[in-house]
């Protein structure tokens, strides 16, 4: 029986692939597939729906029903049983659809004469383009055998529908990867850029998936799995000295590479008449459609591995390997699914933008391309499928939207936005030089945020005062191994050298909830953020925390030193932390080093709590600094890693901006230096604002140091201070619109 079905399988593959290679136009090829599929199997309806949106399924061809419905026809995704398989990417199979649970009865097809219903996902790589449905009169459910020949068939048909083989009219039948597209994704960096798309991991594209010669197949299955067999076998065998949570990932990949079961399926596949690569991509997909609907991160981390095989086995099968950098384009935008710190560096500042699928606000990218002033946007759904290399593509990271193969009118209006920033940028170049005291005589002091040697010109070309944050841990997170002391010396070194005598803020190590490092095995916590981290890993592994500041000391050599600890969430972590530096000093004395001419040890006030700590903790410590983002995230038990809820709480709501006083208040009672970190210190309506409440100190990325200037310059703080009282007077939720209402008066 079940020869005889491969058989009738693959005989109808040898028909589509003809299909595949006519010269008809796409819909007339779309119509003859239909027609024999239904033929094949002796079914009297067939249909083909493909997305026309996200949310639409479009009829798009059919055997059996109404023709005049071919393209009028439409469902939403999860309506009626066509779109209950596109949204859950299952198999719906019954003998009396209309009595099945949300059955929708489409009076222009004519289908009330048919009940038994089979769909089936038309999907490539665990994207769903599509459902094929065949229905009959008979009340039969489909064997098991019809319903994995017909997902073969719908394995073909998402490949031929990916190479473009059924354009024609009607939205869904538009030509892939030809049209402009609109993504929208979150904000990890501001900036705009244009450019040519530049694929991180370049899809593969499988332009055979029907088999000419089965047994041929089967041959170039079984040489490409060996060759990836042995070469997890060589990366395991290198990586033996490793550490252990590497080599379990290696473990996981040759226990898939050796399994039986994934092996079985891809010669089922080919059996029934597809190629070695379409087998080993439908395989994938199934994975990835599995994966999305996993709930354990255990399981969907053993899915990614058999997805990363599958990409791997693929490369060889097809010699579709990952180009080399020579052959970027001159202005390359990355896109990827997600990326790690190290690899975004090898890129460097070749990269005009970044759009990743996954990613975070808060991850290591994110610090990276902050750190390289890099555009970046971030959860941008669709984007590595939607891509291809070369490309244009012009990326918003103000707005967190990407511009996919824009047509002339967005091109137009994107590049005006662009020559306006650089006209504006020219402005900001002319008060470079000048301190930001505003109308009413009140200086405030603008520093700058890094994190990498290649930020520190910045330094000078903005106008900064100084570095008022300098994130030590990148130097940990891009490399596999600790970093050596002598290592850290000469890099903070070189960074206090290119600052010519400007304040540096060293912040130490921030590790732990987003930042974890390659070679420190992962705590599984649910809430990082709220875990264990920056200056609670500091305390409990004071070896790091001590060698640490010991590289700092010793990379001042006499010279003026700042130290700061993050994430301060009581006193007594502030004092342990300044009684490791004491340690730390005295040893150093010890041995004979230079100590700091003068050291300021502070720390980063980033929880509700370090607010209402004791007087003498405001009265010891040497500054502070509002860490922003995490204080924001706390303050209003908003995940700044959320997007549903992170951009529903305003930094100028009266609430916050009540609380950042009462900070101020206390550390002016105490003549503690204080200042304010983050993403909202470079956005000059809210700049404008903490300044007004007293806040004196603004560290930022080096781009928003001129539009901040400029604002101050040309406005009386104490006048925007009283607009604040009012709004709150008036129990305004934010000062935002009252605030932004008084600028416009003034100008």
């Amino acid at each position: 029986m079940v020869e005889s079905t491969e058989t009738e399988s693959r005989k109808l593959l040898g028909r589509l692939r003809e299909a595949l290679a006519s010269d008809e136009a796409g819909q007339e090829r779309l119509d003859r597939i239909t027609h024999l599929i239904a033929d094949s199997m002796g079914t009297e309806v067939c249909s083909v729906y493909l997305f026309r949106d996200e949310e639409t399924l479009e009829l798009c061809a059919t055997e059996g029903l109404a023709p005049e419905a071919v393209h009028q026809t439409r469902m939403r995704l999860g309506e009626g049983l066509v779109g209950r398989v596109a949204k859950y990417k299952k198999v719906v199979n019954t003998p009396d659809a209309p009595s099945e649970k949300g059955f929708r009865y489409m009076p222009e097809t004519g289908e009330e004469r048919y009940s038994s219903f089979l769909g089936i996902p038309i999907q490539r790589l665990g994207e769903t383009l599509g459902v094929l449905v065949v229905q009959s009169r008979d009340a039969r459910s489909f064997s098991a055998d019809e319903v994995y020949g017909l997902e073969v068939v719908a394995m073909v048909i998402a490949e031929m529908t990916e190479l473009g083989a059924f354009v024609g009219e009607g939205a869904a039948l538009s030509p892939l990867h030809q049209q402009s597209v609109l993504l929208r994704g979150g904000t990890a960096q501001e900036g705009a850029a244009e450019g040519h798309v530049w694929l991180h991991e370049p899809r593969v594209v499988v332009t055979n998936p029907i088999a000419d010669d089965p047994h041929r197949e089967m041959e170039r299955l079984k040489e490409a799995v060996e060759e990836l067999r042995v070469g997890v076998d060589k990366m395991l065998e290198m990586s033996q000295n490793g550490d252990k949570e590497q080599l379990q990932v290696l473990e996981a990949y040759r226990m898939f590479a050796n399994s039986k079961g994934w092996m079985r399926r891809m010669e089922e596949d080919i059996s029934r008449g597809l190629s070695a690569e379409a087998a080993v991509e439908k395989e994938q997909s199934q994975a990835r459609a599995r994966m999305s609907q996993v709930s354990d991160a255990y399981l969907r981390e053993r899915l990614a591995d058999l997805d990363d095989l599958s990409n791997r086995l693929l490369r060889i099968l097809t010699g579709q390997g990952g180009a080399s950098g020579a052959d970027l384009p001159p202005d390359p935008i990355l896109i990827a699914r997600n990326i790690g710190p190290g690899e975004l560096l090898e890129y460097g500042r070749s990269l005009k933008g970044i759009v990743l699928e996954e990613g975070s606000v808060g991850s290591h990218a994110a610090i990276v391309a902050r750190a390289l002033a890099i555009p970046l946007v971030v959860h941008t759904e669709r984007i590595t499928t939607e891509a291809l290399n070369g490309d244009h593509i012009m990326v918003d990271g103000d707005q967190g939207i990407v511009h996919l193969r824009p047509d002339d009118t967005v091109v137009k209006a994107f590049r005006d936005k662009i020559a306006m920033q650089a006209k504006a940028q020219e402005r900001y170049a002319s008060i470079r030089d000048k301190s930001a005291v505003s109308l009413d005589g009140k200086r405030v002091n603008l520093v700058m945020n890094a994190g990498l040697m290649a930020d520190l010109p910045s330094l000078d070309g903005s106008g900064a005062e100084g570095v008022g944050l300098f994130r030590t841990e990148l130097q940990f997170l891009v490399r596999n191994q600790m970093p050596r002391r002598s290592e850290l010396v000469a890099l903070y070194a070189r960074v206090l050298d290119a600052a010519h005598g400007k304040r540096v803020v060293f912040r130490t190590l921030d590790i732990g909830s987003d930042k974890v490092l390659p070679y420190m095995k992962p705590t599984d916590e649910p809430n990082p953020a709220l875990g264990w981290r920056a200056i609670r890993v500091g305390l409990d592994k004071p070896g790091v925390m001590r060698m640490q500041l010991q590289a700092l000391i010793r990379a001042a050599n006499g010279r003026p030193l700042s130290v700061m600890f993050p994430f301060v969430a009581q006193f007594e972590e502030f004092r342990a932390a300044r009684a490791e530096v004491d340690k730390t000093l005295e040893r150093e004395r010890k041995l004979g080093h230079p100590l700091p001419e003068t050291l300021e040890v502070g720390a980063m006030l980033e929880t509700p709590s370090l607010a209402f700590a004791p007087q003498k903790f405001f009265e010891e410590v040497g500054f502070l600094s509002i860490g922003g983002n995490d204080l924001k995230q706390f303050f209003f038990a908003a995940d700044r890693e959320n997007e549903r809820v992170r951009r529903r709480y305003d930094t100028l709501n009266v609430s916050f901006l009540s609380f950042i006083e009462r900070i101020v208040e206390r550390c002016n009672a105490t003549c503690t230096p204080l200042s304010f970190c983050g993403e909202d210190a470079g956005r000059p309506i809210e700049a404008l604002c903490l300044a007004a409440i007293g806040i004196r100190t603004l560290s930022m990325r080096p781009a928003s140091i001129g539009p901040v200037k400029s604002l101050l310059l040309k406005s009386n703080l104490e006048d925007v201070r009283k607009v604040i009282a009012d709004a709150r007077h008036r129990g305004e939720q934010s000062v935002r619109p009252a605030v932004m209402n008084y600028l416009r008066n003034q100008s």
